[in-house]
């Protein structure tokens, strides 16, 4: 992973508002029928209804929230859930206050 993949990732308002939301999933999205919105994720169906995008668009914007580690994917049956990746979240926070 390279700091290109991280600043491709930033830098598209609907991928900021994914990381904002899988945040604090119980607060942005229904319950879902399978899978903890905490434990397993948020359902990329669920995601794209809220952004008011096709699954195929998602997809795309996930798949560059995956490659920068920002997320984790699980698959549930047929479904793919998304979680944060809170490890890799705050090793790029310390990361960049430390050389600020």
């Amino acid at each position: 992973m390279q700091d290109v993949d991280i600043l491709k990732a930033f830098a598209n308002d609907r991928r900021l508002m994914i990381l904002e939301w899988l945040k604090q999933p119980r607060e942005h999205f229904p319950p879902q029928v399978d899978g903890d919105l905490v434990e397993d994720g948020v359902c990329a169906v669920l995601i794209a209804e809220k952004l008011g995008i096709t699954p195929a668009t998602l997809s795309e914007h996930m798949r560059i929230l995956v490659q920068a580690e920002l997320v984790h994917g699980k698959r549930i049956k047929q479904w793919i859930f998304y979680r944060r990746n809170e490890e890799r979240i705050a090793g790029l926070k310390q990361g960049l206050f430390a050389s600020l």
